[in-house]
C-alpha cells in the first residue's frame, strides 16, 4: 500500500508541564491517537529493498551522548554468544571483561554510532539465528524482564515518536521551553530520509495496533515527558478519540480526515471488513455446532 504525504493535517495541543511551570508540551494528537505499531517481523519491508528482514537497523544507530553510550555499553556487556551473533572476539574485550569502545561502534561524520557488521548494526540478529531474528539488546530485555527503552541506543526506542525542543519567545519579554512530541516521519532521518524504499510510519500496513500509540507506547512516553506530563496527555488523547467516536457517524464522517490519522483510515477499511468477515464465520460455525431444535409437527 502506498504511504501517506508527509503533510497531512495534524490536530495539536499545548499545555504547561506540570511538573515545571517553564516548559510547555506540544502534542501531535492526529500521531498519538493513530493505531501504528512495529511490525518488524510482522509485514515490516525494511527500509532498504535489498534488506528486508533489517526492519530499520541497517545504518546503525547514532547516540545522542555520553550517557546514551554508557548505558547502552552496560547492557552490550551483559550479552553471552547464545544472544549476540555478531558479538566481538576476544580482541573486543578488555582485561576486566568490558567491550572495548571500537568493538562495537564507529564514528560516522564525527558522532559515534553502532558499528555495522555485514551491512547492518553490529546487535542485529540475523535471521536462522537461535535467539531468533531482531535486535539483541530488545531481546535481552524482553529475557531479563526490563522495559525496552532501558536498553536501546535513543533513536532506536524512541523511533517513530519524535522529540524536539525550541525556545518561544512571548511579546512580554518572558520565554517558555516547547517540546514538541510528533510522528517521526521520513524528514526526521534527514535528506536521506525521502530514498529510503519503505518507511513504517505513514504506511496503512503498520497501522494495525489493537491501542492508540499514546496507549502502546507508555513508558516510552513517560520517559519522554515525565509521569505528570504523561497523564496530563492521556487526558487530552481520550477526548480527542471522543471526538473521533462522534465523528463516526453517516452526518459527520467528512469530519474524519481533519481527526484520524490518513493512514490509519486506509487500514481501518480492510480491517473493519476483515473482523466482518471472521464474525460471520464464527457465527456459521456456531450454528453448525448447535443446530436449533426440529419442531415435532406429527401428531401426538
Amino acid at each position: 500500500m502506498p504511504e501517506t504525504d508527509l503533510d497531512i493535517p495534524r490536530i495539536w495541543v499545548e499545555f504547561t508541564d506540570p511538573a515545571n511551570s517553564e516548559q510547555r508540551f506540544r502534542c501531535d494528537l492526529t500521531w498519538l491517537t493513530s493505531s501504528w505499531t512495529c511490525i518488524f517481523g510482522a509485514g515490516c519491508q525494511g527500509i532498504y529493498a535489498d534488506r528486508p528482514d533489517d526492519g530499520c537497523c541497517t545504518l546503525g544507530a547514532h547516540f545522542t551522548d555520553k550517557d546514551d553510550l554508557e548505558r547502552v555499553r552496560e547492557i552490550a556487556d551483559e550479552l553471552g554468544e547464545d544472544e549476540w551473533q555478531h558479538r566481538p572476539g576476544a580482541p573486543g574485550f578488555r582485561p576486566d571483561g568490558t567491550l572495548r569502545t571500537g568493538a562495537w561502534t564507529e564514528k560516522e561524520d564525527g558522532v559515534r554510532k553502532t558499528r555495522t557488521v555485514d551491512g547492518a548494526c553490529i546487535f542485529l540478529n540475523r535471521p536462522g539465528f537461535p535467539a531468533g531474528s531482531g535486535c539483541a539488546l530488545h531481546q535481552h530485555a524482553v529475557l531479563t524482564g526490563r522495559p525496552p527503552h532501558t536498553t536501546k541506543p535513543d533513536v532506536c526506542w524512541q523511533l517513530p515518536i519524535r522529540r524536539s525542543y525550541r525556545t518561544v519567545k512571548l511579546p512580554d519579554g518572558s520565554s517558555y521551553l516547547e517540546t514538541t512530541i510528533t510522528e517521526y516521519d521520513r524528514r526526521g532521518w534527514g535528506p536521506g530520509g525521502h530514498d529510503l524504499d519503505w518507511y513504517c510510519s505513514g504506511n496503512s500496513e503498520a497501522h494495525i495496533g489493537r491501542e492508540p500509540v499514546f496507549r502502546s507506547n507508555k513508558d516510552e512516553l513517560i520517559e519522554l515527558m515525565g509521569e505528570d506530563g504523561y497523564a496530563a496527555l492521556v487526558v487530552r488523547c481520550e477526548a480527542h478519540l471522543t471526538a473521533v467516536k462522534g465523528a463516526q457517524t453517516v452526518r459527520s464522517r467528512k469530519m474524519l480526515p481533519l481527526l484520524v490519522h490518513p493512514a490509519t483510515l486506509a487500514a481501518d477499511g480492510p480491517r473493519k471488513a476483515a473482523a466482518k468477515k471472521a464474525a460471520a464465520k464464527r457465527a456459521v460455525a456456531r450454528k453448525s455446532a448447535h443446530p436449533p431444535h426440529a419442531t415435532n409437527t406429527e401428531p401426538c
